[in-house]
């Protein structure tokens, strides 16, 4: 299983950026997807996360409001749409998958992509 996330880059602070995760070597619709973001000296975050049914998802309260997570399996890719954004949302994103119904923010994954960087400058 390989999951490939693209997407960040540098963005204004409330600007938009939309990250893909591709997942490759795995039925995605048996998949539950989560991101999580890192930024330097902090701890690894759970974003956000979508179960195998595209009307189980969760956000982190930081994401509330702000970022939307969505899945096409047709495409084995989950996305997730951020606006709004802020400095404080300057971290790499990762991508994660597992065998799962639900999905939580807990880094309870089996497969973790590389990760992507979003910087926002403000």
């Amino acid at each position: 299983v390989q999951l490939q996330a693209s997407g960040g880059g540098l963005v204004q602070a409330g600007g938009s950026l939309t990250l893909s995760c591709a997942a490759s070597g795995v039925t995605t619709e048996n998949f539950a997807f989560a991101w999580f973001r890192q930024a330097p000296g902090k701890e690894r975050e759970g974003v956000s996360c979508v179960g195998r049914s595209s009307d189980y998802t969760y956000y982190a309260d930081s994401a509330k409001g702000r970022f939307t997570i969505s899945r096409d399996n047709a495409m084995n890719t989950v996305y997730l749409q951020m606006n709004s954004l802020k400095p404080d949302d300057t971290a790499i994103y990762y991508c994660a998958a597992v065998d799962s119904l639900g999905c939580t923010v807990l880094p309870l994954y089996s497969y973790w992509g590389q990760g992507t960087q979003v910087t926002v400058s403000s």
